[in-house]
């Protein structure tokens, strides 16, 4: 790999780290861990958000972290409300998936693609593995920018504008901004991968890079402390 001539910031964590928080998140669901361990994690997760700037990133997960506990806690039975236990189930199911959604998003957010690849690249990773990936980081924030686009088409003429747009007119909503979404998605995938195969991605041999990434005491810190209180519960400790 080449030199560098641009580096992560001194309070970002190194993209393999990022990968390793994702697969926590995964074990965090397949195992089924604990509320405890649940919510560590969690203020885990949000640190390295808060640290790097995502301040408002890190605010409504940690604002649906609590909305999705205390739902999660309600005893239907002695509220006699028997309807709730829908509610209760689903925020159970959905608190599982957050810290999914928390490690993707901040990975996705925080994370250039040149600095992907070369992670991944340093990881042994093939290129059968290494082109997707770059697809699909660069593929949610650029369906994003699509939506605001349409947002803002259909708000300059008076077609359910508005934020709460959705709930007055959902069936008008789904038509004017899913429907179009859905059809730009894919061209924007295949854009995507037509200049990732462009810029050279697929091509065999050696690599160079501008981006220089290397592991740090905050990456290994980080490592250590959500492996603890994830190893603990899955060994019944907690």
């Amino acid at each position: 790999m080449g030199s560098s001539a641009s580096r992560t910031g001194p309070h970002t964590l190194d993209p393999r780290t990022k990968l390793v928080l994702l697969l926590f998140a995964n074990l965090m669901l397949f195992f089924h861990v604990v509320l405890v361990t649940q919510l560590v994690m969690a203020a885990l997760f949000l640190t390295p958000m808060a640290v790097e700037g995502r301040t408002r990133m890190a605010s409504r997960f940690a604002v649906a972290v609590a909305a999705l506990t205390a739902l999660s806690m309600i005893d239907p039975d002695a509220m006699g409300v028997p309807q709730l236990h829908v509610v209760s189930a689903l925020a159970v199911g959905v608190s599982m998936m957050l810290p999914c959604f928390m490690t993707g998003a901040y990975a996705v957010a925080t994370t250039s693609a040149s600095a992907f690849v070369y992670a991944l690249r340093r990881m042994r990773a093939p290129e059968a593995v290494v082109v997707p990936c770059v697809v699909i980081i660069r593929f949610f924030p650029t369906v994003a920018r699509d939506y605001r686009s349409i947002r803002e088409a259909m708000a300059l003429r008076g077609i359910a504008s508005g934020a709460a747009a959705w709930l007055r007119h959902p069936a008008r909503s789904l038509e004017y901004v899913l429907v179009p979404l859905l059809m730009n998605a894919t061209t924007v995938a295949q854009d995507l991968s037509v200049a990732a195969l462009t810029k050279g991605l697929g091509r065999e041999g050696a690599h160079t890079s501008r981006t220089a990434i290397r592991m740090r005491a905050c990456d290994w810190g980080m490592m250590a402390a959500a492996t603890l209180p994830l190893v603990a519960d899955i060994a019944g400790v907690v």
